[in-house]
């Protein structure tokens, strides 16, 4: 009986789920409408079962999961693989890596983290999003944290900023939490925001590298602080002024909490912030489309500030699902949402693919010595915690430096020095030389089509396999792997 109950709740939420993204598509449907764009059709199920993969949990899906996706006539399976995908441990690695960037999770220099800080850090980070913490929850715990940076991590944020100024914590709250850049506020409306922060303070313990961040309470007088809106607030004393600002930030009625996230997210997914960029959200660089930004905080509030509902959302939705191929040229198509952008792969899933296709690892380096003097030969580049644990291939190809907690920092334009590493560096040639893998999948059952499943998620054109027709495919195994890994298709989200 509770199964059956089960099922029942399931398929209302599935429900429910596809009614609201059909109206984020009837939201995106009007503005082309108003600007006379046509959108893209709908991907084919090839497309779509890759992007969903890489979009939702930075993985490339394996040969199995290709044919096994493309074999089903579910009509419902799209759906039924975003449910699975979000739920998944990768799910989990992946945003965490993202959301290290933004919070400058990263040892030593130029960020003031120690390598227990970053591990204690992470899995924080990571714990919380693999249970689907609420947000505002999220949120909160940073903003009042304190205690030790090894025992209680999210007091790191308050580490991992280049000097400890009430001015620039603020920043950096205004930068992670409300989007928008406070360097450029006037003085007077970031030093009333700053004021929240200036109780912070760092004491020394007995234990190397351990930092308690705290407040004295018996040391905060009474004072006057002004939100980043303009409104005054009177601070009591012995009392923990980031509370009252956390109050503030995270209740609904606020004009940039839920708007940042929800913002960011469409961003993460789509290419593009529907205010873009989405860390620089200010009053003269408006919304594309404010109907949609609005539909979207309102859907993260009414559910309880519940990510994986935006997540869930955007990802049914017709408007992510579109093809990559433009309709139309007009600049208008792109920014209103008319098709999918294609953008290249993120460094961490780029390395993590090649790996997952040749059966490789990678040989990963850091200048701090403890305790990440050994890194298991089977970690992924996204489950990496420490932004000074790196390779050369990940600091080529883009990986954000996490010093900024900018979005920008992350760099995935691609250059020659980049294309020539993946055509002829001996990194990539002993991958697909020495790869067992690759040999095996040469010598199995119908070897061109395990291979284009496992590299392009996808069987091989008429034409492809014209061309490969006159090779012995038992002796492609490395060659093929080499010509497909070069293609556009593979290095880029299309």
């Amino acid at each position: 009986m509770k199964t059956k109950q089960h099922l029942v709740r399931v398929l209302v939420l599935c429900l429910a789920t596809v009614s609201r993204s059909e109206t984020v598509d009837t939201t995106v449907l009007a503005a082309l409408h108003r600007h006379g764009i046509s959108p893209a059709p709908i991907c084919s199920d090839e497309v779509f079962v890759r992007r969903v993969y890489l979009d939702a949990i930075g993985t490339l899906p394996t040969a199995i999961e290709a044919r096994t996706f493309l074999a089903d006539h579910d009509p419902g399976k799209r759906q039924t693989l975003i449910d699975r995908l979000l739920e998944r441990e990768e799910f989990a690695d992946y945003w965490a890596m993202k959301w290290c960037d933004l919070l400058r999770v990263k040892s030593e220099f130029p960020i003031n983290l120690w390598p227990n800080a970053v591990q204690a850090y992470h899995r924080w980070i990571r714990d919380s999003l693999k249970t689907n913490k609420p947000y505002d929850q999220f949120v909160r715990e940073i903003l009042t944290a304190s205690g030790s940076n090894f025992r209680a991590p999210p007091v790191n944020f308050f580490r991992a900023v280049r000097d400890r100024e009430p001015a620039t914590l603020a920043q950096a709250v205004a930068l992670t939490f409300m989007g928008t850049r406070a360097e450029h506020w006037p003085e007077d409306q970031l030093a009333g925001m700053a004021s929240f922060f200036q109780d912070v303070q760092y004491k020394k313990s007995a234990e190397w590298k351990e930092e308690i961040v705290y407040v004295n309470l018996l040391n905060v007088t009474a004072r006057d602080a002004v939100f980043p809106g303009g409104t005054c607030v009177a601070l009591k004393s012995c009392a923990d002024a980031r509370i009252v600002f956390a109050d503030w930030l995270t209740r609904p009625a606020n004009p940039w909490f839920a708007r940042n996230i929800v913002n960011r997210i469409w961003a993460w997914l789509l290419g593009r912030g529907i205010i873009d960029e989405p860390d620089d959200i200010r009053p003269d660089n408006p919304p594309v489309n404010p109907e949609l930004l609005t539909l979207l905080e309102r859907e993260l509030t009414d559910h309880q500030y519940d990510l994986k509902h935006i997540y869930r959302l955007i990802l049914n939705s017709a408007t992510y699902q579109r093809s990559c191929i433009p309709v139309s040229d007009r600049p208008e198509a792109e920014s209103n949402f008319a098709h999918y952008p294609m953008r290249r792969l993120d460094a961490e899933v780029l390395m993590d693919a090649i790996n997952q296709i040749t059966g490789m690892t990678e040989t990963y380096v850091s200048l701090i010595p403890e305790p990440w003097t050994y890194i298991p030969a089977r970690t992924r580049s996204i489950q990496l915690a420490d932004a000074s644990i790196t390779s050369s291939f990940l600091e080529l190809f883009g990986r954000p430096a996490r010093a900024t907690g900018l979005e920008s920092e992350r760099n995935s334009e691609p250059s020659g020095a980049q294309r020539l590493h993946l055509l002829n560096s001996r990194h990539i040639q002993n991958k697909l030389t020495q790869s067992d893998k690759l040999r095996i999948l040469a010598k199995a059952s119908h070897p061109v089509d395990q291979l284009y499943l496992a590299i392009l998620s996808r069987y091989p054109t008429d034409e492809e396999r014209k061309i490969i027709s006159g090779r012995n495919p038992r002796d492609l195994g490395a060659e093929l792997a080499w010509v497909l890994i070069n293609t556009a298709e593979f290095q880029y989200r299309h």
